[in-house]
């Protein structure tokens, strides 16, 4: 929990507090109703449908995660659109509703490889994941049986909180639009304020906090040069579970190395691991290649 909170709230907070002048923020006007008119409810509805069906069943894939439905969402919505000129301009509603649904989806369905699995595939599963080890709670294929209750209170309380952000959503989204209007210094303030007495009511401990802020500190480095935090929380959680395994495969081997290679699903596992590491390189060097184009090679004097 305090990597989680230290990575994303005191680090997020430090690096937004540091480009507070880089840049002039404006609040535009909205013009007309805040709700949603009758035209935009009769746009919106096929894309919540669709961006759902795509974003439960990709979530819940063990590699899924939101970031793909949210984007095949959203190429979707412009394909099928009557008002294909509205988006990346003025903004279609289906370019919004659509996305935001697949998100929305995604989120329940990465619920299925962790609490099946024990595989967070985002960050917000990986926070789960290490709540639920702190109250020595393991998921995996055994916790539907042995922890029924659990995993059908956590369904229900899923479903339960979706109505309720409806209803509070809806009617209070006057209520929520002035909250930016809370000054930027205030906001940062109260956010390291509360992330600060949260990590102390755990454990009570004034170390506790010391780590929490050198994790902020590493969190907004890694934000300050383009590094991805999510990994760090996902590895972190499955890391321990990694090297178990790995001795007890050592252990079963008798040290044999080599185990790793001469099993076909273990070696299939390893490719991939290693194309997902080496891959998005090797494609941007060839891009980069492309985009220079063949190389000038001069003539002959």
């Amino acid at each position: 929990i305090i990597v989680a909170v230290g990575l994303f709230a005191v680090g997020e907070t430090l690096y937004m507090a540091s480009r507070r002048y880089a840049g002039k923020d404006e609040i535009v006007p909205l013009k007309g109703s805040l709700y949603m008119t009758a035209a935009e409810w009769a746009r919106s509805w096929k894309a919540w449908l669709r961006g759902a069906l795509i974003g439960f069943p990709i979530g819940a894939m063990p590699a899924g995660g939101a970031e793909i439905p949210t984007f095949l969402s959203y190429a979707i919505e412009k394909k099928l659109s009557k008002h294909k000129e509205e988006f990346g301009t003025v903004g279609a509603i289906e370019g919004v509703a659509g996305p935001e649904a697949a998100n929305n989806a995604s989120a329940a369905g990465v619920l299925v490889p962790m609490l099946t699995l024990g595989l967070p595939t985002s960050a917000t599963a990986a926070i789960m994941l290490s709540a639920f080890q702190s109250y020595g709670i393991n998921p995996g294929p055994l916790l539907l049986t042995t922890q029924a209750n659990l995993v059908w209170g956590l369904i229900a309380s899923l479903f339960i909180a979706n109505v309720i952000l409806v209803i509070l959503n809806l009617p209070l989204i006057g209520l929520w639009v002035r909250l930016l209007k809370i000054p930027a210094p205030q906001l940062y303030a109260g956010i390291l304020v509360f992330a600060t007495v949260g990590t102390y009511g755990i454990s009570q401990s004034p170390i506790d906090l010391v780590i929490l802020y050198l994790l902020g500190a590493t969190g907004f480095l890694m934000r300050r040069f383009d590094f991805p935090t999510a990994p760090v929380i996902i590895g972190m959680i499955l890391g321990p579970l990694a090297e178990t395994q790995f001795r007890r495969a050592m252990t079963i081997a008798n040290g044999d190395w080599t185990v790793f290679y001469r099993h076909p699903l273990s070696l299939t596992l390893l490719t991939l691991a290693f194309i997902g590491l080496v891959g998005p390189h090797i494609w941007a060097w060839i891009e980069h290649r492309r985009r220079r184009g063949p190389e000038h090679v001069p003539g002959d004097a």
